[in-house]
């Protein structure tokens, strides 16, 4: 089973700059994907980026051109550059390491009764 903490969320205004980071633990593999989700007050859950085990990435429409995803495979860290940052962003924000996430689509993920998510980071935009 894989543990994952988030941290480095905060409070900015809108413009700033945040990094989160996802530290994994556990039964973790090279052959796993990675994901950032986020879910605001209210609204379900969404994808955010997605790291394919073969290093490519995706984003959210929303998020394209000011988010990137990477990850340093020597410390099994994921990291969330968030740049030029919206009130819209405003969310808690999660990541996921899953096999699974090599084949689901994200809304199939997010249906799963059994991701291993962690705590969460709260990232706060204000205009």
């Amino acid at each position: 089973q894989v543990q994952l903490v988030e941290s480095g969320g905060g409070s900015v205004q809108a413009g700033g700059s945040l990094r989160l980071s996802c530290a994994a633990s556990g039964t973790t593999s090279s052959r796993y994907c990675m994901g950032w989700f986020r879910q605001a007050p209210g609204k379900a859950r969404e994808v955010v980026a997605r790291l394919w085990s073969d290093g490519d990435t995706t984003y959210q429409s929303s998020v394209k051109g000011r988010f990137a995803t990477s990850k340093d495979n020597a410390k099994n860290i994921l990291y969330l550059q968030m740049n030029s940052l919206k009130p819209e962003d405003t969310a808690m924000y999660y990541c996921a390491a899953d096999i699974r996430l090599c084949s689901a689509t994200s809304d199939l993920y997010l249906q799963f009764p059994d991701v291993p998510w962690g705590q969460g980071t709260q990232v706060t935009v204000s205009s």
